[in-house]
């Protein structure tokens, strides 16, 4: 059975990416502007970003006043609940500038450094992912589970590219000699989306360096709850210098093979 505080988490995590999406699905100007650059002049904040970073961290704050908080727009507070909220309000931010349908809104809740729930919604996709540590991972209503695993050779990888043009060139040359070792790789530019498609069956495997914890944090738990193992250099847990997630029995090789042409480095 799963805790009751979880299930609480996750509900309010259900209702703050409802909100968040539709605030972004539906408030996109159509002159929609660049606030900010984080890494580089290419890794943008939108006027959006912001708005949805706020909405979410007042509705949650308006609920649960004890709990902290980790944002990529800057939301940063310790709590004194033991619960902590992982936001990212727009991961795909360049898809959404674009206007391309790809990008979502990621919540997870923590207990005492734990990811206890997590939720991703893709509202150009009218998609919600979500998962609770020992309830499994759900899209809508129905059980998600991971592919059974094909050789390393047959498997559909995704990954993801930083914006800082020295690790991008090096991630490149990775995924130069990745290729010819998979049935191809794609790239959504959606950490949280991707992540989530493993649990859904859509990919076998992702992996990307340079994640924060944010883009990480709602679909790891989501990708596990389906099945699927997750990491990042063999015998670590995601970090930012890695993640990886894959069904089992592909989740050993990719590991490998990122390892063996150093994908966790520049």
């Amino acid at each position: 059975m799963t805790d009751p505080l979880h299930t609480e988490l996750l509900e309010l995590a259900l209702e703050a990416a409802r909100r968040a999406g539709a605030l972004l699905r539906d408030g996109r100007p159509a002159d929609l502007g660049v606030a900010a650059t984080k890494s580089s002049p290419i890794d943008v904040v939108t006027e959006m970003d912001i708005a949805a970073e706020k909405l979410i961290t007042g509705y949650l704050t308006g609920l649960r006043p004890d709990d902290g908080f980790l944002g990529e727009e800057g939301a940063s507070s310790e709590g004194s609940s033991g619960i902590r909220w992982v936001i990212d309000p727009l991961d795909g931010t360049v898809n959404y500038l674009y206007g391309l349908p790809t990008w979502s809104v990621s919540i997870a809740a923590e207990q005492n450094g734990e990811t206890v729930a997590g939720v991703v919604a893709a509202p150009m996709r009218g998609e919600t992912f979500h998962a609770v540590r020992g309830g499994g991972a759900h899209l809508g209503d129905a059980r998600l589970r991971c592919r059974p695993a094909p050789p390393l050779d047959q498997a559909l990888v995704s990954t993801g590219f930083n914006y800082v043009t020295s690790v991008r060139a090096h991630q490149a040359a990775v995924a130069q000699r990745m290729i010819p070792q998979l049935r191809d790789i794609r790239r959504g530019g959606s950490a949280a989306i991707d992540l989530c498609d493993v649990a859904a069956g859509r990919l076998d495997g992702y992996y990307e360096r340079g994640l924060h914890p944010w883009d990480r944090a709602a679909g790891d738990l989501i990708a596990r709850e389906a099945g699927a193992l997750t990491g990042g250099r063999p015998g670590e847990r995601p970090t930012d210098d890695l993640t990886v997630a894959a069904s089992p029995g592909v989740f050993e090789p990719l590991q490998a093979l990122l390892e063996q042409y150093g994908a966790w480095h520049d």
